[in-house]
């Protein structure tokens, strides 16, 4: 069974750090991009980064580029998302997800497996 588990998540204060990972079980996800959503109350899903398989270029959605890292541990079957600089404007449950094909995507439906999500806030 397929599993994606977050972990990290919590409240900070402004400007504070987390680091968000992701543990994947059941198969090896070495060759299967990766991404992070995240939901704030009352508004849609959004994309946050993802990465391909080949942990070359992750792509950043605008509103995070700079601040947050997106980084993947084949080995460990692990992908991890540094939060540098929070805003307020982040606090939202933070979902972790995979594809089975290689390359990343900014789309939630064009991914297969997906986490049960971590929340993190940012206090002001």
């Amino acid at each position: 069974q397929v599993q994606l588990v977050e972990s990290g998540g919590g409240l900070v204060q402004a400007g504070g750090s987390l680091r968000l990972s992701c543990a994947a079980s059941g198969r090896s996800f070495s060759r299967n991009a990766m991404g992070w959503f995240r939901q704030a109350p009352g508004k849609e899903r959004e994309f946050v980064a993802a990465i391909n398989w080949s942990s070359s270029s992750p792509y950043y959605s605008d509103s995070v580029k700079g601040r947050f890292t997106l980084s993947r541990d084949n080995a460990k079957n692990t992908v991890y998302l540094q939060m540098n600089s929070l805003k307020a404007e982040d606090t939202a449950v933070y979902y972790c997800a995979a594809r089975k094909a290689i390359y990343l995507n900014i789309y939630s439906a064009n991914y297969d497996y997906w986490g049960q999500g971590t929340q993190v806030t940012v206090s002001s």
